[in-house]
């Protein structure tokens, strides 16, 4: 693996920035799958849409809940860990997809969504393709999440969607065993391709020493399953780390999209459907971030966006950096193409090729007037100089198409009490 010293822009945010733009992370990583789903739709129709997204997120979910527990010092085996696993993935952004837990014992527990956004975005779109996702797609990517934990690990509906009676809450109620005679779930076959991807193993430096002053003092998720996870208690440390662990899960979840529409197609058509994915992602991203650290328009703004966003994060991984003119009226942002990123099935090969529109709709996300040029070069890295100019941009289709999701918009509220969940 090539390793990368430079400094990591998340080393630069305060605590409080760092608390406020993890669950956006975490929200932004569960539209990946939204930005794709239109151009599979168009592609392959609603059987093969179900079919990438099952092995989109099997290829993904076992390799990351594995070193997000690694990165929070989450161990053991039971159905107490598992849950924790759900808080930390893309997957189950907190409130928008509201997980709620409970534990009878080590083998045996349940949740349920008091909320859940997904559903609120395809239950207008009628009875079939709600189906499609909390029935076909559910029961086979809960169960490639659980065994990350314990492969022994069985997921069961109580009740799900089409929702009967019509508006029932919760919107969906399942429970999780660990079956001691069951024979242990093998990985799911998208896991076995994807592992061969750099950022399987990929390991951090520790963060730089923080001032601790202000910040919470919860440095791992060690003790007991909590009721929510209120991101202000942790460390700046934890923060990063578990930041870094959210890009990658959004890389694998990009990794495991290109790889399964190149099996039922071909290396042209997965690219061109992934850089739809990005471009859409890209966009809708910026925004969120744009306004969680309260960027201005100007190009200090841009950069720290930049700097924060999926494209170019965890930095380490991506080879990313940012360089504002001295004037201030110009960015420029380079990838080293000797990072690790671009040897996997991720966004950077694509940009690289020469597609610069998902960079593109991530800048105009922060101001359209800012244009983007692709610097001439060896090879050796990929870099642009972005710029503002006087005619403002139409927001792609792809972005358009990715704001249709409530998640888009979606706005958390305050925040909750963190209280412990025991046995009963």
């Amino acid at each position: 693996m090539a390793r990368l010293s430079r400094p990591d822009p998340l080393e630069t945010l305060d605590h409080a920035s760092l608390a406020r733009l993890l669950p956006d992370l975490l929200l932004i990583g569960q539209l990946i799958d939204r930005a794709g789903m239109p151009a599979l739709l168009g592609e392959f129709g609603v059987d093969g849409m179900r079919d990438v997204a099952i092995e989109e997120w099997q290829a993904a979910s076992p390799h990351y809940t594995r070193r997000m527990k690694e990165a929070l010092s989450i161990t053991g085996d039971g159905v107490a860990e598992i849950f924790k696993g759900f808080q930390l993935d893309v997957g189950a952004p907190p409130e928008f997809m509201d997980f709620r837990y409970g534990i009878t014992d080590h083998d045996n527990g349940e949740f349920w969504l008091d909320h859940c956004g997904a559903l609120m975005d395809v239950e207008p779109m009628g009875d079939r393709l709600v189906t499609t996702m909390c029935h076909d797609i559910e029961d086979p990517t809960f169960p490639a999440t659980a065994l990350a934990t314990n492969p022994r690990a069985v997921v069961e509906p109580i009740h799900r969607p089409p929702r009967s009676p019509e508006g029932r809450t919760p919107h969906c109620h399942w429970v999780v065993r660990i079956d001691p005679d069951a024979p242990p779930a093998p990985m799911p076959g998208p896991a076995v391709e994807s592992a061969s991807s750099r950022l399987i193993d990929f390991r951090f430096d520790p963060p730089a020493p923080q001032d601790t002053a202000g910040e919470g003092e919860r440095d791992d998720y060690a003790g007991p399953l909590l009721t929510d996870l209120v991101f202000g208690e942790f460390t700046s440390a934890a923060l990063i780390r578990v930041v870094r662990e959210v890009y990658l899960q959004m890389h694998l979840l990009a990794v495991g999209f290109h790889q399964s529409v190149r099996r039922r197609s071909d290396l042209e058509t997965a690219d061109r459907l992934l850089a739809y994915q990005a471009t859409g992602i890209a966009g809708v991203a910026a925004g969120r971030i744009r306004d969680v650290l309260g960027a201005g328009p100007d190009a200090r703004g841009l950069a720290a966006v930049l700097d924060s966003h999926p494209l170019a994060g965890p930095t380490a991984y991506t080879g990313y950096s940012s360089r504002v003119s001295d004037d201030g009226r110009e960015l420029t942002v380079s990838w080293d193409t000797s990072a690790d990123a671009f040897a996997d099935d991720t966004w950077l090969p694509l940009m690289a090729a020469g597609d610069l529109r998902p960079l593109e709709a991530a800048a105009h996300a922060v101001d359209p007037h800012w244009t983007v040029e692709a610097v001439p070069g060896d090879g050796s890295r990929l870099e642009a100089v972005l710029r503002l100019g006087e005619v403002a941009a139409k927001e792609s289709d792809e972005v358009a198409v990715t704001r249709i999701s409530t998640g888009a918009a979606f706005d958390f509220g305050p925040a909750r009490t963190s209280l412990p969940i025991t046995p009963v």
